[in-house]
């Protein structure tokens, strides 16, 4: 399985740590500009996420407890009760493979979030790529399915009826569908948590992106009750923090945040597209978070917008750049003049 991350197009599949956006630090120090000078677009965050308060002080200094408001906080957002709070849904995509005997035939939409196919061959199964044409070709081979939906960094999405069908052809064998749903927030009606639990279905959400909360390292897993109960002893206890727990909690019961911060996502979505459509970038996919540019330009455009303090994700299968949101008008104005001070010095 090729993985379709930046900055490693000739490293080994199966390299310790896989390269992910964000990773600011060091472009500010390979491009000497100052941290604080930097405009990041490369992880897909919202970068105005809810507005986290003072965590009381007891959070701190006692160890995690369930029954503390955060499992019925998560049921009533997510609309289902078969709910296993984990360490961000990246501890569920490293442990779910280890839940099935090796030599299990995985399929795994290309290019995607590189995580889930390297966590599934450091296991012992045999990774396919897929494009989402070739799905249901490759479906009767396949133990497991499994899709980012909305994909990162495609924005590919599926409709319900397709998605449950291929889940009742893999689950009628004892095979598997995974959905990670890092990026359904935005539009919850077509999540499939509300269905859980059901035999070979696992759905994956995280409160990274949408919320903005990456740091708090807050996700969920949504199964049967046996594959719930394996995961969670192959985790072990106290996998969310106490803090964390607090924060998500309040966050899953702020209904109006999430309403209004639905529609501002919409609408930065929508002038992301359009603004990389002016300047004669048109998107080939994305999400309300999120804009995928596939062009031969890639690595040469990202490296100019990082000369300028702007960084964004770069992928090398295929050739390609994601533009996360600006998080103000500043920031907005800034992307403006540096896409046209760089298609300048790139002659497009």
């Amino acid at each position: 399985m090729t993985q379709s991350n930046a900055d490693n197009p000739a490293g080994s599949p199966l390299a310790p740590f896989l390269p992910h956006g964000g990773r600011l630090r060091a472009a500010a120090r390979e491009e000497g500009i100052p941290l604080e000078e930097w405009l990041d677009l490369s992880t897909g965050i919202n970068p105005n996420g809810w507005p986290v308060p003072p965590v009381p002080g007891a959070h701190w200094v006692r160890l995690p407890e369930e029954e503390d408001g955060l499992e019925a906080a998560a049921k009533h957002y997510y609309g289902s009760p078969a709910v296993l709070p984990v360490a961000g849904s990246q501890a569920a995509i490293q442990a779910l493979p280890t839940l099935l005997k090796p030599g299990r035939c995985v399929g795994v939409l290309h290019p995607s979030y590189a995580e889930h196919a390297h966590a599934w061959e450091r296991a012992g199964h045999t990774v396919r790529a897929l494009a989402p044409e070739s799905i249901e070709e490759h479906l009767p081979a396949l133990d497991v399915l499994l899709l980012v939906h909305p994909n990162n960094p495609t924005g590919a999405l599926f409709g319900p009826a397709r998605l449950q069908s291929w889940h009742q052809r893999l689950a009628d064998k004892g095979g598997w569908l995974i959905i990670d749903e890092a990026f359904m927030d935005a539009t919850p009606e077509r999540s499939l948590a509300p269905i859980c639990p059901q035999p070979g279905l696992i759905v994956l959400r995280s409160l990274g992106k949408f919320f903005g909360l990456a740091g708090a390292r807050v996700g969920f897993v949504f199964a049967e009750a046996d594959i719930r109960q394996r995961l969670a002893a192959a985790l072990g206890p106290w996998t969310v923090t106490g803090p964390s727990r607090w924060v998500a909690t309040q966050a899953l019961e702020d209904l109006d945040w999430q309403e209004q911060t639905r529609l501002s996502l919409y609408e930065a979505g929508a002038r992301l597209r359009d603004c990389l459509d002016t300047h004669g970038l048109p998107p080939d996919g994305g999400t309300s978070l999120f804009q995928w540019i596939r062009t031969d330009q890639a690595r040469e455009l990202h490296q100019a917008l990082r000369r300028q303090g702007i960084l964004t994700r770069l992928f090398t299968e295929p050739l390609s750049l994601r533009f996360g949101l600006p998080a103000n008008e500043q920031q907005w104005q800034r992307l403006e003049e540096a896409l046209s001070e760089t298609l300048r010095e790139n002659g497009a």
